[in-house]
Formats: structure tokens, C-alpha cells, sequence
């Protein structure tokens, strides 16, 4: 590709020159970072995505290109000609690749004026989001925005490469498609053509990529783009991007072998290692031990279950709740027993959150037990207990009596905000796991009926399926996550692969006949023809970028990111549209 621009062609980017180009003539094209005037020698920094190198002007040698370099301003946009030279002694920066040389500038061409940048082209900024935002083409410029987006590059080129190597084909899927209910609400298209009608964009290739392996495609995969109108939190986009794959003829152990392969070669790209074997957790043994079926395992602090010790105990709080049917767990604060009581006070108002009723606690301080409780357990209850949470001197013991969902909740959550307020989690270490066995279905008690733990598409464990018609919440689902240090990777089952036992979960599910054949009658049709048993799984790519780029915040991943508010600052969208596209459209607005 030429580069050739006003007689000038680059020869080299700024960052790839180093003292082994010394006596070279050399191109360089790019923005001016600074310019410096050192007593009738100027210097300036020129920036291109590779690097930065330093330009010295001297008057005696282009006057013409001197007295342009002293009009150059920050993001001015140059070309210019010249020879490497070595930096003199004392005026090498081995801060950067190219500390040792500079160009002595021949010839020096501004190929676009600047006006002032709203924000600093550099990596430490104290400025809102929005700005940044606003001007996002200003932020990518940055050296961090950039090796960000070099990194989703390789990512993205590694996936594809790895795929590939192992026999996956790249098929796209429709992007209009049909509204179908997959959990979060459809962004929704309406056609001009068929007034009345309307299209959905894709909250997941997830009914396609199942039609390809009816289609005997055998190994799919795609970087899709996936669209969800939902209520946002700190971390969603209402468009993001996943890596989907799908394959015919497996179990999920096959998934987990391709599953674990690619994500070495990914994360080889951020330098992390994935341990040989990943550990498998079920959904249980999760909720159980960590209250999440999302644990961080990079620190220990497990729920330990203490309720057959005070089923019995004088204080109701704990006895009463074990014999309706609920349960009294514990998390140990190592060193936690000399917390303030408003600290303590502060930990029950964040279970609250969770909707437990309380918090109740022992300290287990040099001097003595310090506790609002203990006058109500026996020494053999409290022993017990002191023992079961595996205690010591110098531990603080936070309990939760409460049903079953809430006590998971609240302690697995006081659990990770204990560990973020006090350091407890360790900095670069990875614990990945794969979570399995989770329930098919849920209750859901404001509707008053069953909804689908992950999907409608997901089958059963084969030794569950007689359970379907007495006892579905009993049913577990051939699902699996792949957790790393408390957040979801990615997602996925083997897929149900028959018509009748597709019907059966729809029907369990609170759908007739005729919404069935209504939203989802094409696949049911398509299993009549012959369908393999199939499998995939889903990962977020903008989270996989989180993670190696090592950034809190996903906005910093993708190149033109919404806010929180689902908006644009940089395009201003959503927008009003015109009447005239309204009516074309067969549309009005009742606000």
C-alpha cells in the first residue's frame, strides 16, 4: 500500500526506528505529541500508533521547514524527511524505544492544522467519561486506547486462527431477524415494506447457529454481533460482541476441551497462563461454598453451614429459622475481631441489600468473645460453632439466618466486599472454573409460573428427563459456565435435539401449542429432518478485553462505546427522526 502523500512517501513509522537506523534517510508521518524551542533549535515529538520519535529542526538547514516547525502545534498533522542520528550524551530518554536517536529534519511538510484538543492526548487523565466519550476519536489516540484496541485485534485474529486450525467454519447470521423471547427485551426494526412488521436484531445467533448444525455445517463459529435492550449496569452494553461457537456430535466435555484451548491461546496474548486442568464445580457445591455460581476463588472465606448446631439454641433467630425450613450460615473475617462496631453496623445494612433481616456476629478478641448472641448459645454451641468455622483468636464470625436464596445471596456477597474493602484478593492470579449442573428451570413468583435458567433451548441431564412431568425444578440442565476471578466468561449446553421433548420444555415453560408454533415453529420444524446432538458455548469478547487489558470498565474496550444511559455522546443517538421517515413506516409517537 502506498503511503505516498505530497510527493512524500513514509518509509518508516515513528516507533519502529531505533539506532540501527542511524545515517538513514528517512519518512515519518504523523501528529506532533509537543514542540519545544531550545534557543533557535526545535524539537518536536512526532506520534504515529507505532510510537513516538523526536524531530530537530535547525535553522541553517531548510530554512523554509524551520519556520514551519515554529508554527507547529500539539496534533498538528506533519510529514517530514530526514537523517537518524544519534541523541548527543546526556539527551538519550530511555523511557521510550526511540530514546537513543532523533531525526535531523530536512524537509518538513503540515499536512492538517489542529485546533486545541479538548482532552490531553495522554494516558493519565483526570476527565469525565463523558468528554472522553464525546470526542472518543481524541481518546482512541491515546497510547493506552490504542494498545487496547491492538490487543482486541489479536484477540480477534487468534480466535479466528485457533477456530480454524481445529476445523471451524466462519458463517455469519442474520442480523433482522424474528422477535423471540431469550431473556432481555428485542431491539426492534420495523419493516416499511411490510407496514405492521417488524424485525428484531439479535440478542444471540443462538436458534441459527442450532438450524446450521441441522444443516450438517458440523463445527460453526462467529464473532457476532449481539443486541439487548435491557436496564444497564456498570459493565453492559445494549451492543456487544461475542465469540459463539457450535458443534455437532459432542458432549460438553468435548465443549470444555476446545473451550480450554482457546483460551490459552488468547490469553497468551495478555502473557497470563491457564492452568493445565480447570477445576468443575456444580451449581450446588457453588452456591453452597461461595454463595454464587460465579465464585472468586482467589480467596478462600467459604459459607460454612452452622444450622444443625443451633437448630436447638435459646436464640430463636437461629433455631426458629432452621426449623421453618431455613438455614443459619457464616463467613470468617480473619482478623476481622477488632472491627469497629459502626463497621460491623455497616456490614448488616449491606445484607439488607440482599433482603436478609440482619446480621449477627462473634468476635473472637485476645482478651475475650465479644458477641450480642453468645449469651444465648450454650459453651457446646459455641465451641461448636468456633470449631465449624474453622476460628481463631483474632477472627470476626458474620452470620445470616434466613430461606435459603437469601443467605447465599447476602454472605456471598458481604463475602467479596469484605475481600474488596481489605485487600484480601490477590493481584495477577487467575482461578478459572467451570460451574455445571445448574437447575433447567427457575420459579419465577411474580408470574407465578417456570421460566428457563439460561434458555428454552438448553436439554436436560438424560437422568433428569423423567423428572419433566412430576417434578421440573428438580431438573438439572447439561449447562456450564466458564468462571474466571468471579465473572462469567462464557456460557453455554448441549442443545435439545427433538421435537417432542423441545415441546415438553416449551410446555413446561407456560406455552401453548400455538405460541410455540408461533415463535419457534420453524426450528421445530427443522428438528423432524434428521438433527445431530450439538453443543456450544458464548463468550463475551468486550469481557475477555476487560480482563487482559487489565481495565475496570468495558467502555474502555470497545472503540465507540454507549454510557450508562444507552447514549452516544460522540452521534448524539438516539435522535428524533423526521415525520416524513415516521409515516413512511406506517409509525406514530404517543409520548
Amino acid at each position: 500500500m502506498s503511503d505516498t502523500i505530497k510527493g512524500f512517501k513514509r518509509t518508516h513509522s515513528c516507533g519502529n526506528i531505533s539506532s540501527r537506523n542511524i545515517g538513514d534517510k528517512v519518512i515519518v508521518m504523523g501528529w506532533v505529541q509537543k514542540r519545544r524551542d531550545h534557543g533557535g533549535v526545535i524539537f518536536a515529538d512526532i506520534r504515529d500508533r507505532s510510537g513516538i520519535v523526536q524531530a530537530v529542526f535547525n535553522p541553517g538547514l531548510n530554512d523554509e521547514s524551520f519556520i514551519r516547525a515554529d508554527k507547529l502545534r500539539s496534533e498538528y498533522v506533519v510529514a517530514l524527511k530526514g537523517e537518524v542520528k544519534k541523541r548527543p550524551e546526556g539527551n538519550v530518554n530511555p523511557d521510550i524505544p526511540t530514546g537513543e536517536i532523533e531525526i535531523k529534519c530536512e524537509e518538513l511538510r503540515i499536512l492538517d492544522k489542529a485546533q486545541t484538543p479538548p482532552i490531553q492526548i495522554e494516558d493519565y487523565l483526570e476527565v469525565g467519561e463523558d468528554l472522553r466519550l464525546k470526542y472518543r476519536y481524541l481518546d482512541l489516540r491515546r497510547p493506552k486506547m490504542k494498545n487496547i484496541m491492538k490487543m482486541r485485534h489479536r484477540i480477534m485474529k487468534t480466535t479466528r486462527d485457533f477456530l480454524d486450525d481445529n476445523g471451524f467454519w466462519e458463517i455469519e447470521t442474520p442480523i433482522l431477524t424474528k422477535s423471540t423471547p431469550e431473556g432481555a427485551r428485542d431491539y426492534l426494526v420495523p419493516s416499511r415494506i411490510n407496514k405492521g412488521h417488524f424485525f428484531a436484531l439479535p440478542q444471540s445467533p443462538q436458534i441459527f447457529k442450532q438450524l446450521l448444525m441441522v444443516s450438517g455445517i458440523e463445527k460453526y463459529f462467529q464473532i457476532a454481533r449481539c443486541f439487548r435492550d435491557e436496564d444497564l449496569r456498570a459493565n453492559r452494553q445494549p451492543e456487544f460482541t461475542q465469540i459463539d461457537l457450535e458443534m455437532s456430535f459432542v458432549t460438553k466435555e468435548d465443549v470444555f476441551e476446545i473451550t480450554e484451548g482457546l483460551m490459552r491461546r488468547v490469553f497468551s496474548e495478555a502473557d497470563i497462563d491457564i492452568p493445565k486442568e480447570i477445576r468443575v464445580l456444580s451449581y450446588q457445591e457453588a452456591m453452597d461454598r461461595f454463595g454464587s455460581d460465579k465464585p472468586d476463588l482467589r480467596f478462600s472465606m467459604e459459607l460454612k453451614d452452622i444450622s444443625d448446631i443451633v437448630s436447638e439454641s435459646d436464640f430463636k433467630i437461629f433455631s426458629g429459622t432452621v426449623q421453618k425450613g431455613g438455614q443459619v450460615k457464616g463467613i470468617n473475617f480473619k482478623g476481622g475481631s477488632n472491627s469497629a462496631r459502626s463497621v460491623i453496623d455497616g456490614f448488616e445494612e449491606y445484607v439488607k441489600l440482599f433482603n436478609a433481616k440482619g446480621l449477627a456476629w462473634i468476635a473472637l478478641r485476645e482478651e475475650e468473645i465479644k458477641s450480642p448472641i453468645t449469651k444465648f448459645l450454650s459453651q457446646t454451641e459455641i465451641d461448636s460453632v468456633i470449631e465449624k468455622m474453622d476460628a481463631e483468636t483474632g477472627d470476626l464470625l458474620l452470620f445470616v439466618a434466613d430461606e435459603k436464596d437469601v443467605v447465599a445471596s447476602a454472605l456471598g456477597n458481604l463475602r467479596l466486599k469484605i475481600a474488596r474493602d481489605y485487600d484480601l484478593i490477590p493481584e495477577e492470579v487467575y482461578e478459572f472454573v467451570w460451574i455445571v449442573d445448574f437447575p433447567l428451570f427457575e420459579y419465577d413468583e411474580d408470574r407465578k409460573r417456570y421460566v428457563a435458567k439460561h434458555h428454552p433451548f438448553t436439554a436436560p441431564i438424560e437422568e433428569d428427563i423423567d423428572k419433566l412431568d412430576e417434578k421440573p425444578s428438580s431438573v438439572r440442565a447439561d449447562a456450564y459456565d466458564l468462571v474466571l476471578n468471579g465473572e462469567e466468561l462464557g456460557g453455554g449446553s448441549i442443545r435439545i435435539n427433538n421435537r417432542s421433548l423441545q415441546e415438553k420444555v416449551f410446555s413446561i415453560l407456560s406455552m401453548d401449542q400455538e405460541e410455540q408454533e408461533e415463535k419457534f415453529g420453524f426450528l421445530l420444524r427443522a428438528f423432524e429432518y434428521g438433527t445431530p446432538p450439538h453443543g456450544g458455548i458464548a463468550f463475551g469478547l468486550d469481557r475477555l478485553m476487560m480482563i487482559t487489558s487489565r481495565t475496570d470498565s468495558i467502555r474502555d474496550v470497545i472503540a465507540f462505546p454507549k454510557t450508562q444511559r444507552a447514549t452516544s455522546p460522540l452521534t448524539d443517538a438516539p435522535s428524533k427522526v423526521a415525520k416524513e421517515q415516521l409515516e413512511e413506516l406506517g409509525i406514530s409517537i404517543k409520548l
